[in-house]
């Protein structure tokens, strides 16, 4: 019962930037392919407990579930397993609720079903994750010195930053089409302030690495259930023929 009333809290701390995130810059498609990619999966998994894990716990996900990604018990505890020595244990983290209060203003939400909480008008979860962790920009107005396009005034600082390096938002001003004495300040793309250890494309596949972990962690059989349920539709449409046949020859001499 308190892991889900956790759980329940975890996820009502997150319908305020949901709800942020549903509105704002259209979100960028999510490339499919990398959930059903052992590789990416792997390498979404080393990035989420090398980056996301220091503060952000994954609090229903337990490390054995790792193995369904083709990863030994060996492998896990040498390059995944950071807060703890047991491999049954769950993904938690040691940082202090009172810590995080004072350095981000609240505890970072857990990010086990994340990629399913945050979908909306604009895509999936997956959709924004991968959106989100591609816009960032430096903005020294802010407290961590960081914006995000996909959600304006975050709190988060960019941890992916060594691996994109900094960038600054450009804009520029346009006519309004109706009006154009009116003018609209629009987004011009961005400015590179120093390179990161990844290029542009380097860094997206990165990031859609980690979103197709984080997205898999939500729902580790999604693929196994989409398969059965395959299954399932062609007994039924088999089953109905079936059934259909029987009731006519138990009616036909009914009149």
């Amino acid at each position: 019962m308190k892991k889900l009333l956790a759980l329940f809290l975890a996820l009502m701390a997150t319908v305020g930037g949901a709800r942020a995130a549903s509105e704002g810059i259209a979100w960028d498609t999510f490339p499919e392919k990398k959930l059903t990619d052992l590789a990416a999966l792997q390498h979404g998994a080393k990035l989420f407990t090398n980056y996301c894990l220091n503060c952000h716990a994954a609090a229903f996900m337990r490390y054995t579930r790792l193995r369904d990604l083709g990863l030994s018990d060996a492998q896990i505890k040498a390059n995944l397993m950071f807060n703890t020595d047991k491999i049954g244990e769950t993904m938690k983290v040691a940082l202090d609720a009172k810590d995080a209060k004072d350095w981000f203003g609240g505890l970072p939400p857990d990010l086990t079903v994340i990629a399913r909480s945050r979908s909306g008008k604009n895509g999936t979860g997956a959709d924004y994750l991968y959106t989100y962790l591609r816009t960032y920009f430096r903005d020294d107005s802010k407290a961590t010195g960081w914006n995000n396009l996909a959600y304006p005034g975050v709190g988060m600082p960019h941890v992916l930053w060594e691996l994109q390096g900094q960038r600054a938002a450009v804009y520029k001003e346009v006519a309004d089409d109706h009006d154009p004495a009116v003018k609209h300040t629009v987004f011009a793309g961005y400015e590179q302030l120093s390179p990161g250890k990844l290029g542009p494309q380097a860094y997206d596949d990165a990031v859609a690495d980690l979103v197709a972990y984080m997205t898999w962690m939500g729902e580790p059989v999604a693929q196994q259930r989409v398969r059965l349920g395959v299954w399932v539709l062609l007994f039924l449409a088999v089953f109905m023929v079936i059934a259909w046949r029987l009731n006519a020859a138990y009616w036909k001499e009914v009149k």
